[in-house]
């Protein structure tokens, strides 16, 4: 059900095609992120001025900040070429080395999903990152021999969800690392008016304010909802994106206020009603939600939790009062611990 959702981050089919039409190509046309953007420019200029690679760089944080956007500026900014692949892709170590002895002189190979590496695979990308070599085994059995390749210097750009599933000597081996926040609101208005530029799309400042304000932190997300307001305004409207039109079409796209659609608040009220406002442990409330565990803890949770809106307990997810206030449902002070020994609500603190 996930993959269904407006504001899901994951890409796909048309949506996919249409985000690349929207990404920036150059660092001065990256709006947010400031820091690592900044961090980037004087890497690739010290990089350039002695005409190496650039180092092996890491980008991770929630989907949908740009970590693949900045690894297609950095290859337009060095001025190489970039291979794009995903951890999941790589299923042999017979692929990454076909993948690497096709690479050029600075090329960027670019790793999606980099933690999806299996063992076998970063045995054969720890000297390829680290020496610049390729180790391989040819033949079996007591005629086999080490052969070592020589590979042209690269540059390795991995991106990741979920930094901790990382293993160490891979982590260590990325001597850049950066992390992506949720942008900030005035980022997020910049971003949605560039892309209706890019679109020749009419909208008004409040009417990009709006759907950025909406875009949970998320340009992918802002990009998204701004392709479904303008349906609704080319069809409903005259054609020009205002603030009016913005607030009906995501009224009726069920995007609230803070950004949160019938998913978000889908698994809030199933928390506060079906286990009294928790705590209940993740594959519980995945199974009552018919949702996979992964979906329900890198999807939904990231946001909510940023909102106040979720807690994550040694003993499960509990909703906190601003998500009961932000449904409408009566908030309940629970009892503290002592209280009443059967209470199912005894020792936890709201």
């Amino acid at each position: 059900m996930s993959d269904e959702r407006l504001v899901n981050p994951s890409e796909g089919g048309d949506d996919q095609q249409a985000e690349k039409s929207l990404r920036p190509r150059t660092l001065r046309e990256f709006i947010g992120q400031e820091k690592t953007v900044e961090q980037l420019q004087i890497a690739i200029t010290a990089a350039k001025g002695r005409s190496e690679p650039l180092d092996h760089t890491l980008f991770y944080g929630p989907p949908g900040l740009g970590k693949t956007s900045l690894s297609n500026v950095i290859a337009n900014e060095m001025e190489v070429k970039i291979k794009v692949t995903s951890g999941p892709a790589i299923e042999r170590a017979g692929d990454l080395a076909a993948i690497l002895t096709n690479l050029q002189k600075n090329d960027v190979l670019f790793i999606d999903e980099v933690h999806r590496l299996n063992r076998a695979v970063e045995e054969v990308l720890y000297p390829a990152m680290e020496d610049f070599a390729l180790d391989l085994i040819v033949g079996k059995g007591p005629s086999a021999r080490n052969l070592r390749l020589k590979l042209p210097r690269f540059t390795v750009i991995g991106a990741t969800t979920r930094l901790a599933l990382l293993t160490s000597p891979l982590r260590d081996r990325f001597v850049s690392v950066h992390r992506l926040v949720f942008y900030s609101d005035e980022a997020m208005n910049e971003i949605v008016s560039r892309s209706a530029r890019i679109l020749n799309m009419p909208i008004t400042d409040e009417g990009a304010q709006e759907i950025g304000r909406r875009a949970r932190g998320t340009p992918r997300i802002a990009n998204r909802l701004l392709r479904r307001v303008r349906d609704y305004a080319q069809v409903v409207a005259d054609g020009v994106i205002t603030l009016d039109v913005a607030r009906i079409a995501l009224a009726q796209l069920e995007v609230d206020e803070l950004g949160l659609d019938e998913s978000d608040r889908r698994l809030l009220r199933a928390i506060i009603e079906l286990f009294n406002g928790g705590p209940v442990g993740l594959s519980t409330l995945a199974a009552a939600l018919a949702e996979e565990v992964d979906a329900v803890e890198d999807v939904y949770e990231p946001f909510l939790l940023q909102l106040g809106f979720l807690q994550r307990t040694p003993r499960g997810r509990i909703a906190t009062r601003r998500a009961y206030e932000h449904l409408g449902v009566p908030f309940i002070e629970r009892g503290t611990p002592g209280d009443d020994p059967n209470s199912p609500h005894q020792g936890r603190l709201f």
